[in-house]
């Protein structure tokens, strides 16, 4: 059997998912969005290494508990590990989300950047919905590509000579229309959450806004600009141009639009340092509704 790709993954997990968010937005969203005031039972789907309960938990009413179920067996021993030494009650399931039987017992359902990797985004939404009790919340933490890409500026370049937006726009919506995996999916679980009769539906906008530059604290500007560059958000071209290109037009890119993404992806590789002014807002959609029977 080969390895789940995911628990290959973790160090990028956490490497990214810290240029997410500020803690005190997720506390706004916990104390006066959701109005969380006892003591609620979790359930994360696709929870990896368990970031979504390292961050919610400390700022749950005491006697709030966590349950996570992913397919990895290293994600799965690696929340284990993070988890042992705090004191909250947690539970951790292995194995395939479609699969996995849930009784309907949990307050709310969660999920972080799990439903734009699933082809069938509808069917687990309604595992989430099914898996809550009545009055329960469904809360959802979800990517859109293309306003990720254009919220991207490096200081000194038109930020058409790195990012090449209409072309990535018809790349991300050709693989979603081929493979049903879909990483604009932010913008449309509010749509699917209110298609599946969930009531009380918003949807907010992750807050942080990440600043690169040369006159920050030394620690601050090397651990930023770290994140970047192991999150991959400037990494040079894996491959020589020739099989760069061949890959892309395979997703249905045209030769021209193939080389230009090729030398855009290495001229950011090339041109971001230590030193570089940079600014990014991930622009994850935050969605949620009441599930009401």
């Amino acid at each position: 059997m080969s390895e789940y790709y995911w628990d290959t993954q973790i160090e990028y997990l956490r490497q990214s998912r810290d240029l997410f968010y500020n803690d005190d937005y997720i506390e706004f969203l916990v104390g006066r969005v959701w109005k969380i005031e006892a003591p609620v039972h979790l359930i994360d789907f696709g929870c990896g290494y368990g970031y979504l309960g390292l961050k919610l938990l400390p700022m749950l009413p005491e006697g709030s508990t966590y349950t996570g179920v992913d397919l990895g067996d290293k994600m799965l021993s690696e929340a284990r590990e993070l988890f042992a030494s705090l004191p909250y009650k947690t539970a951790f399931l292995q194995g395939d989300i479609q699969e996995v039987a849930l009784e309907r017992e949990y307050d709310i359902a969660i999920c972080h950047s799990f439903l734009l990797h699933v082809p069938n985004p509808m069917t687990i939404l309604k595992k989430m919905t099914d898996s809550v009790v009545d009055n329960g919340k469904v809360i959802t933490f979800e990517p859109h590509w293309i306003a990720s890409t254009s919220n991207f500026y490096l200081h000194g370049h038109d930020q058409s000579r790195f990012t090449h937006l209409g072309f990535l726009q018809n790349l991300f919506e050709q693989d979603a229309a081929r493979s049903g995996k879909d990483g604009n999916i932010g913008m449309k679980i509010p749509i699917y959450l209110s298609q599946l009769g969930l009531k009380d539906i918003e949807c907010r906008v992750s807050d942080k806004v990440n600043f690169l530059h040369p006159n920050m604290e030394v620690d601050s500007q090397n651990r930023l600009y770290t994140r970047f560059i192991e999150s991959g958000y400037a990494n040079a071209p894996s491959e020589d141009k020739d099989g760069f290109v061949n890959k892309l037009i395979e997703r249905g890119a045209t030769v021209q639009d193939a080389e230009i993404q090729y030398e855009n992806e290495l001229f950011l590789s090339e041109y971001f340092n230590l030193e570089s002014y940079l600014t990014y807002a991930s622009n994850m959609k935050i969605t949620f509704g009441t599930v009401v029977r």
